[in-house]
């Protein structure tokens, strides 16, 4: 019995021994950029499993994430690329009608994906990628040359759709676990540390050139956005909301600008900005209440109800009352309520009519057992308040003056005090 067992393993071991050569082609031609009626074998290993193939990036001077018809340099050729190292001129040293070609063949270096965190893996192509990077930054922020009618445009189309597709090789990748997904695990009940430090993505040195990239790429004035938009466009915009739970602070602040200019420039593009982003706060809301990005999109949308026109809208006074509101409920609160309160107010100052459907929502989410989310709670009143006419106030003074004297007999110092400072007639 025993050699039976000894030959069935020798014979799993031998089949698996056979099958590894065969699985280990697959990769490389996934990762080349062979289109759509390729080798009919490698399609199932990229989908079943493509959090391997993206963790396998790295290793591979290529990307998978980015359209080969937007990077190679001769499309109707189907020749092999060439080399990621070889030697290219600066832009500033070509004549104007070969920068095109050259433009493309220093978008697919920056297309390609290299293991950040290990500084020994492929040194001298990341160096080499940082600079035409740094080139690139330079070459889009640069005002255009006056020149003929007849001069080559400095971005034509096809190199628009590789830059927007390096980009996107590059920014919109998995991002890494959360720290507070991993203490769920061990206290589902477990409330976020305002004291954490923050997660530092390895790559940022390079993330931070490929976001400058974007930016100068959406605010330069060569920019026409009859063209980009067809590039910059919903999916992409979507893409750039998913990467706001990013736990590294630095990038939150750079797709809070790029998502900012996107929404100045891409007027085509504004209702969806603001539906999008009401989706990710009705998720939040309603669903994970875990997010790391609540309060850079609030201070976005501060900017955006600053310049709402009068008489506002009934899709921003819905958008008031079905997320801004609600936005109190979360127990985090506290981490992004300076700008939720800033875009509450904003409301009221633009119609003053509507201070009656805020302290309504105020006090239907007034914390009963959360001494300090109430201080919170008080402050913004206040300022509401403030900015309340008496007509509106009336509305609702009653059930008003009965939140404020059971603040008024709470045992926590702060909310009594805060009671009193909220007090309308306290100055009377």
């Amino acid at each position: 019995m025993f050699n039976k067992i000894i030959k069935r393993g020798n014979r799993k071991s031998a089949r698996g021994d056979s099958a590894e050569p065969g699985a280990r082609p697959a990769a490389p031609s996934s990762s080349s950029g062979g289109g759509g009626g390729g080798a009919g074998g490698a399609a199932p290993v990229t989908v079943n499993h493509a959090s391997r193939a993206s963790a396998a990036t790295p290793s591979s001077p290529t990307s998978p994430h980015v359209a080969p018809s937007a990077l190679a340099t001769n499309p109707a050729a189907g020749a092999a690329s060439p080399p990621l190292l070889e030697p290219l001129p600066l832009l500033r040293d070509v004549a104007a009608a070969d920068r095109p070609g050259l433009l493309l063949r220093k978008l697919r270096l920056v297309a390609a994906i290299f293991d950040l965190s290990d500084s020994l893996k492929h040194p001298r192509e990341k160096e080499a990628k940082r600079q035409a990077l740094l080139e690139l930054v330079d070459y889009v922020q640069a005002p255009a040359q006056a020149a003929g009618a007849n001069a080559p445009a400095r971005l034509p189309d096809h190199v628009q759709e590789a830059l927007v597709a390096a980009i996107s090789a590059n920014i919109f990748r998995t991002l890494p676990p959360a720290l507070h997904e991993s203490a769920a695990t061990i206290d589902p009940g477990a409330t976020p540390d305002d004291e954490e430090e923050p997660y530092l993505d390895p790559a940022w040195p390079h993330l931070q050139l490929v976001y400058d990239l974007l930016l100068r790429y959406v605010v330069s004035p060569d920019t026409d956005t009859k063209v980009a938009k067809r590039y910059v466009d919903h999916a992409f915009v979507l893409r750039l909301l998913d990467l706001f739970d990013s736990e590294d602070p630095r990038e939150r602040e750079y797709l809070k600008t790029v998502l900012h200019r996107i929404y100045g420039k891409f007027m085509v593009h504004r209702p969806f900005i603001r539906k999008a982003i009401n989706n990710v706060f009705y998720r939040f809301i309603f669903e994970t209440q875990r997010h790391n990005g609540i309060g850079e999109l609030l201070e976005i949308l501060g900017s955006i109800i600053n310049g709402f026109a009068l008489p506002m809208k009934e899709e921003h006074k819905l958008f008031l009352a079905r997320a801004l509101i609600p936005l109190h409920k979360p127990k985090s609160v506290a981490i992004y309520h300076q700008q939720l309160s800033y875009c509450i107010v904003q409301f009221v100052e633009k119609d003053y009519k509507l201070a009656d459907t805020v302290i309504r929502g105020l006090l239907k989410y007034w914390p009963v057992t959360n001494c300090q989310k109430e201080v919170l709670f008080l402050g913004e009143l206040e300022e509401v308040l403030e900015a309340t006419q008496p007509a509106e106030f009336q509305r609702c003074m009653v059930p008003l003056f009965k939140q404020i004297g059971r603040c008024l007999n709470s045992s926590h110092f702060q909310a009594v005090r805060g009671g009193v400072a909220t007090h309308p007639l306290q100055d009377a």
